[in-house]
């Protein structure tokens, strides 16, 4: 594990010690859900008791939001639930920023030697990149699980997204050299023959951990850039409230059946479950219907999230 910045080694320090001590789960429990060491965890809780958060209870700095994370955890069936600070009417902007932050925390000490990553688009993930501090990971694999999105120079863009997390962490890297969506099915069917996105396709089945934006299918969003005006009314009339790397979902997580899914190439629902961890980034006013619906769905099992949308996802 790489080095922690100190919010997100207190986080951490925090959750395990109520993992503990609180909710009495055993260390094998602890590493099953956060996919720590045993000499991490056994760490950990010594440094807790040391530093005074382990008394008769845990003492939870004000700024972070424990008691709600674990009833997320409870209540959606998760592995883990991170929740950031922020306030009614602040920017989503500011929002993405501090989700960014907290994710990248999450990446950096999830990561092993050789964990193979995918990652999809959008700006969540970039915030997180962004984030990112300089490793040298050489046997860890940065997968794209999604073709190119929009203009390929964008920040948010998979293929540029990819290429900055690899470059972070030092690791291998392999690329969906084909466009995330196309006009026809028989333009998909031409592309699917090509050996170098057979290649990378066939990663999706192994993927250890799964980093993905959660999508709203509305005019002001990023797929307003992707999709027609005509293609997004349709998957509303429809029922969607979210996508996943172009996979709409309704308010239950179902799929929302169209002839989008025949022309997307990248990553499906059931390759996405095959990973260990899919970490969905995702907060914000706008954002509240698409992560109820991924949550649902159990599209996720980890949630990157903001406190005043986890307050929400509980009512």
């Amino acid at each position: 594990m790489v080095k922690l910045s100190p919010i997100e080694e207190q986080r951490l320090l925090v959750k395990v010690s109520k993992m503990y001590y609180e909710e009495g789960l055993s260390q094998e429990d602890i590493i099953l859900r956060l996919n720590l060491s045993r000499s991490k965890i056994s760490r950990l809780l010594q440094q807790a008791r040391d530093e005074g958060i382990v008394q008769i209870t845990v003492n939870t700095p004000k700024h972070l939001f424990s008691k709600l994370e674990t009833r997320l955890e409870k209540l959606f069936g998760l592995y883990e639930a991170i929740v950031v600070e922020t306030h009614a009417g602040e920017s989503q902007e500011n929002i993405i920023r501090e989700l960014g932050i907290a994710a990248a925390g999450y990446l950096e000490r999830s990561v092993e030697t050789t964990t193979t990553i995918g990652i999809s688009w959008g700006s969540t993930l970039h915030g997180m990149v962004a984030a990112l501090h300089s490793n040298r990971l050489p046997k860890t694999k940065v997968i794209q699980i999604i073709g190119g999105l929009g203009q390929p120079e964008a920040e948010v863009h998979a293929t540029d997204l990819c290429h900055r997390l690899a470059r972070s962490l030092g690791s291998q890297l392999t690329l969906l050299p084909a466009p995330g969506i196309v006009s026809t099915e028989q333009a998909r069917d031409v592309l699917l023959a090509d050996l170098f996105i057979q290649r990378a396709m066939s990663m999706f089945d192994h993927l250890d951990i799964a980093f993905v934006g959660i999508g709203t299918p509305a005019p002001e969003s990023l797929l307003s850039s992707i999709l027609s005006s005509t293609e997004l009314e349709a998957l509303l009339q429809n029922g969607a409230v979210g996508d996943i790397a172009l996979r709409f979902f309704d308010i239950q997580g179902q799929p929302v059946q169209s002839e989008i899914d025949q022309r997307v190439i990248g990553i499906t629902f059931a390759q996405l479950k095959r990973a260990r961890r899919v970490v969905g980034i995702s907060g914000g006013a706008e954002k509240f219907q698409s992560v109820l619906g991924a949550l649902r769905g159990k599209l996720i099992n980890v949630l990157i999230t903001d406190s005043v949308t986890a307050e929400k996802l509980l009512l």
